[in-house]
């Protein structure tokens, strides 16, 4: 039986919750005889400032290094909003993108049939919902220098976030893209700003050159904030959609909300393949965030982070019949009725976080 070796990093809000989840379900597919999950904990985000004055030691990232798999719950809330911009919580999980190298971010918008009514979208437009969003994780604005405030003579501040892309950056996450496209229907849509942003210039004319070497993958070029628009005009038109780091961030966080909830949402952050092992970094995350309004009352959506964990299995450890049969008791659990709080209709009654966990897994023994 395979083995893996998985860094759980719970983090901080609903993180630890919704991470005991993903627990229950690595237990399970471990006594079913998938693979053996070696899992080990550790600090970041907030709880790692609290205890070690960073939001992620170098320790942790050496453990991040040697996993097979990083599963990340969320970061933040405002306990650490006065905290030096530096060791932000924040700052742990863009460490861990810059060191592990994970400058491709795959982030899905289905919509489940079960669903479609949760969307604040009419059910035309969401239903049978099928898209994915390869974001750039590692380059653009958020780590482009210089970034800095400054005081002028004046006395007045200056502020300076710099968008910063080279043609390999570009070229790379665009590959991703096109190969995922040709796993599904072919069609890549890719989103920027070239009519006001040197970067999209370029963007455009470095995913127009890959396409070359796609025949059979169609290519439009779309600006983002007409693709803002489409997508909450009409999401189905596209399949791939690629973009920028900042662009990428927004994008996905409106195609969450297509699908009913950002509770419902995995994404799947990947490096680059070694040419030896064929092996790859990968951190797995629910597109949702800490949620500290409601951490610790059991009322977290699982969804995103399990469907996380589908992804890791699909990703890293080529586990791919095990990932459908997450897929399937995901959506199995939902069509008999289950929700919780932020996916149900007003007044109607909910399970807890646990619950939701608890569902799923039996679900995933009734289908072994």
């Amino acid at each position: 039986m395979a083995s893996f070796n998985i860094l759980l990093l719970p983090g901080d809000g609903i993180g630890p919750e919704v991470m005991t989840e993903v627990e229950k379900v690595l237990g399970f597919l471990q006594q079913a005889g998938v693979a053996r999950f070696e899992t080990e904990r550790d600090l970041v985000g907030g709880a790692a400032h609290d205890a070690h004055g960073v939001a992620i030691t170098d320790a942790a990232m050496e453990r991040a290094k040697a996993a097979d798999a990083v599963l990340f719950g969320a970061v933040g809330g405002p306990k650490w909003d006065k905290v030096a911009y530096e060791v932000r919580p924040e700052a742990g999980l863009l460490r861990l993108r810059k060191d592990l190298g994970l400058f491709a971010n795959i982030r899905p918008a289905i919509c489940y049939p079960a669903l479609a009514d949760a969307s604040s979208l009419k059910r035309e437009v969401v239903e049978g919902l099928d898209i994915v969003i390869v974001r750039e994780l590692t380059g653009g604005v958020y780590f482009g220098e210089p970034k800095e405030i400054v005081t002028l003579e004046s006395g007045q501040k200056r502020a300076v976030d710099t968008q910063v892309y080279t043609t390999g950056e570009i070229d790379r996450i665009a590959r991703v893209a096109f190969d995922l496209a040709r796993t599904r229907r072919s069609k890549v849509s890719s989103a920027e700003k070239m009519n006001v942003m040197r970067t999209g210039v370029l963007w455009r004319e470095v995913v127009t050159a890959v396409g070359k070497d796609y025949p059979g993958v169609e290519l439009e070029h779309v600006l983002a904030d007409n693709c803002a628009m489409q997508l909450v005009r009409w999401p189905k038109q596209y399949d791939v959609l690629v973009t920028d780091n900042l662009f990428g961030d927004i994008l996905s966080d409106i195609a969450a909300m297509l699908t009913g909830s950002l509770g419902m949402l995995p994404s799947a952050s990947l490096g680059a393949e070694d040419a030896k092992t064929g092996k790859r970094k990968a951190l797995y995350e629910p597109v949702h965030g800490s949620a500290p309004d409601i951490a610790g009352q059991g009322l977290a959506n699982p969804i995103a982070m399990i469907g996380s964990v589908g992804m890791a299995l699909r990703y890293s450890f080529g586990l791919g019949e095990a990932a459908d049969m997450l897929d399937k008791a995901i959506a199995n659990v939902l069509a008999s009725g289950l929700r919780t709080r932020d996916i149900a209709a007003k007044g109607a009654n909910t399970v807890s976080t646990s619950q939701m966990g608890d569902a799923i897994v039996g679900e995933l023994k009734a289908l072994a």
